[in-house]
């Protein structure tokens, strides 16, 4: 695959989304004190209902990924995750960029996302894409910083 290429996810993909999904997010796991849920997502039902888009890097078919889900008036990021092997390459602002125009292109004009509040380094990176803080909430273990971008 080339390593601009963003794609739908197929079945053949589902390990290496797991994969990827894993190396993303195992680093949280001692620092928040839970596992977190997009660990324990069902990654094959998510490939097949087509929420999940893939993208290759160095060295890897599948170096990162994105959930997402259309809702009648915006587009919710569900997942954003990047081999820690393709830290600093790019994956993850082409990743965003799609994410955008995914919106755009189904006539939705806001993406939605939420990040662990211990997950510092998200709430550092997506008000650099134009996401805005809308509130801090706790849902059972997690306690979530919500995030909006509006499309213009």
């Amino acid at each position: 695959m080339e390593r601009e290429q963003i794609r739908p996810a197929s079945a053949a993909d589902v390990p290496a989304v797991k994969a990827v999904t894993d190396a993303a997010y195992h680093p949280y796991v001692e620092r928040i004190g839970v596992v977190p849920q997009l660990m324990e997502a069902d990654h094959a039902a998510d490939v097949a209902e087509g929420k999940v888009f893939v993208t290759g890097g160095p060295g890897r078919e599948v170096a990162g990924l994105v959930v997402v889900e259309a809702q009648a008036d915006h587009l919710f990021l569900d997942s954003i995750a990047v081999h820690p092997d393709a830290h600093g390459t790019g994956v993850g602002r082409r990743l965003l960029r799609f994410v955008d125009a995914h919106a755009r292109a189904l006539g939705l004009t806001e993406v939605r996302l939420y990040t662990n509040a211990m997950m510092w380094e998200n709430q550092k990176i997506y008000p650099k894409y134009g996401y805005e803080v809308v509130e801090r909430r706790v849902d059972g273990p997690y306690d979530r910083v919500h995030y909006r971008k509006r499309l213009i």
